[in-house]
C-alpha cells in the first residue's frame, strides 16, 4: 500500500458535484469517474466516509412560498438518492460500501449507528451518510461536520466547484486572494462562506481540519489523500 497522509477520510460532496454538465439529475459518467479515485484511496488503504448532498434534485423553497421543515425533509430525501447512486457505481467497481441515513429507510439503506459506521469502515467499506442530520434547519455541511466527529476521522475532505479558499469570488473578483492555510475564526470573521457558520464553529470547536479542494477534478480526491498542496486547509 502506497503511504497516505491520512487513514480516515470524511469526504462532502454536493449534489451538484454528480450531475456533471447538465447541472441537475445523477450523471452517470461524473459519477463514475469521482468513484474510480474513491476505489483507488481505497485500495491504498484509507477509511472512506462520505456525506453527500442534494442540490442537484432538490434546492429548498421555491421562492420561499414552501414551508422550510418540508422543504428540509424533501431535501434529505434528495440526500438517499445520491448516496445510492453512490453505492451502485462503488460496488460496480467492486468496492463493497453502505448508506446509512438519519432518517430510518429500512428497505434500501442502514439506519445511522456510530458504532456500526465504525465497524464497517475498519473492515474496508465506504461508508456513505445520507439524510443530512435528519432535522431541518440544518445543511448537509453541518451533517458532515457532525459525522466526521463521530467516525474520528482524520480530516474533512470539501470538494468544491471552486478549487481553494478566496478573499472574494474569484470568478467575479480579479484581486481575489487565494489562501493555502487559514483559521476557522478567520472564515467567520471575514464571512468568506466556506461551509455554513454552524459547521465551521463545530469543525473549530472540536479542532478538525478540513481541506477544502477543486472536485471538478476528481483526481484532486487522490492528491490531498497522499497530501500534495492544492486547495486550502482550515483549521
Amino acid at each position: 500500500m502506497l503511504e497516505t497522509k491520512y487513514k480516515r477520510v470524511l469526504l462532502k460532496l454536493s449534489g451538484e458535484a454528480l450531475a456533471g454538465e447538465q447541472k441537475t439529475g445523477v450523471d452517470v459518467e461524473t459519477v463514475g469517474k469521482i468513484c474510480d479515485q474513491i476505489k483507488e484511496i481505497v485500495e491504498m488503504g484509507v477509511q472512506v466516509a462520505i456525506v453527500v448532498g442534494g442540490g442537484n434534485f432538490w434546492r429548498g423553497r421555491n421562492g420561499h412560498q414552501m414551508e422550510r421543515t418540508t422543504a428540509d425533509y424533501m431535501g434529505m430525501l434528495a440526500t438517499a438518492m445520491n448516496g445510492l447512486a453512490l453505492q451502485d457505481a462503488l460496488e460496480a467497481r467492486g468496492i463493497h460500501s453502505r448508506v446509512q441515513t438519519a432518517i430510518e429507510m429500512r428497505e434500501i439503506a442502514e439506519p445511522f449507528i456510530q458504532r456500526k459506521a465504525e465497524k464497517h469502515l475498519n473492515r474496508g467499506r465506504v461508508v456513505i451518510f445520507a439524510g443530512g442530520t435528519g432535522h431541518p434547519y440544518f445543511t448537509t455541511d453541518t451533517a458532515a461536520v457532525l459525522r466526521a466527529i463521530e467516525i474520528k476521522a482524520d480530516v474533512i475532505l470539501l470538494g468544491k466547484a471552486i478549487d481553494a479558499v478566496y478573499s472574494a469570488d474569484p470568478k467575479i473578483d480579479s484581486t481575489a486572494q487565494k489562501y493555502e492555510k487559514i483559521s476557522y475564526m478567520e472564515v467567520l470573521e471575514k464571512d468568506l462562506k466556506v461551509m455554513d457558520s454552524t459547521a465551521t464553529a463545530m469543525c473549530r470547536d472540536n479542532n478538525i481540519p478540513l481541506l477544502v479542494f477543486g472536485i471538478a477534478d476528481p483526481e484532486n480526491i487522490v492528491r490531498v489523500v497522499k497530501g500534495e498542496k492544492i486547495g486550502t486547509i482550515v483549521s
